[in-house]
């Protein structure tokens, strides 16, 4: 895929969307962070039922580190991996307070040192709350990149270089959340949504879904 593929292809997104996110709530950068590492092979919508019961009562690193590991784990039970998620949270909140005056870091370094916090993780918080370039590869994202043609790879560390050399770099900013959308409501695993997708013209998908 060309430059100008490229172009044209994040401005019709950027159209579409002109101020994209992440559709997990929250109230702080705090609450982002503990969301993003409850999402980890989870939905997003799975999340929010969890967070909206609880971050009304334990939306602050200090509430949650006093609810502690059993407690949490009542909120959390309905989501994938929760005792491990829990323990990480709980973990993560005691760094926090501890190391960080109750503030989440805004480097990757910090993020990654913390109790659940991958390369991903870290990249939707640095983008998201603290506007970063950064690029976290989902199953989405992956999978856009390559089949689209935007960033082929072989792995999710190729795909992420890849899309942080190829993006124009005035839409490299939200170019995770476009790519996420995307890949989770059009660009879909199974059947793509090919007749519905405002860039199909512009992909290099061989094997496009035909229209109904």
């Amino acid at each position: 895929m060309n430059s100008a593929k490229r172009h044209a292809i994040f401005e019709r997104l950027h159209a579409a969307n002109p101020t994209p996110t992440t559709e997990l709530e929250y109230g702080s950068t705090f609450q982002l962070l503990i969301a993003v590492i409850l999402s980890a092979q989870a939905t997003d919508k799975s999340v929010n039922l969890v967070t909206r019961r609880l971050f009304p009562k334990y939306g602050t690193p200090d509430k949650l580190l006093a609810l502690g590991e059993e407690g949490l784990m009542q909120y959390v039970r309905s989501i994938n991996l929760y005792k491990t998620k829990a323990k990480n949270v709980i973990a993560t909140c005691r760094i926090l307070l501890e190391q960080h005056g109750g503030e989440v870091p805004a480097s990757r370094e910090a993020l990654e040192a913390l109790p659940g916090v991958g390369r991903k993780t870290a990249n939707v918080v640095l983008n998201t709350a603290f506007r970063q370039v950064a690029m976290a590869v989902d199953t989405h994202i992956f999978r856009v990149a390559n089949r689209t043609g935007i960033a082929p790879g072989k792995t999710v560390r190729q795909v992420e270089e890849r899309l942080l050399k190829v993006v124009p770099k005035q839409f490299l900013l939200d170019a995770h959340h476009w790519l996420i959308l995307h890949g989770r409501y059009v660009c879909v695993a199974r059947t793509p949504k090919c007749p519905l997708c405002g860039i199909a013209d512009l992909c290099e998908y061989k094997a496009k879904t035909p229209p109904a």
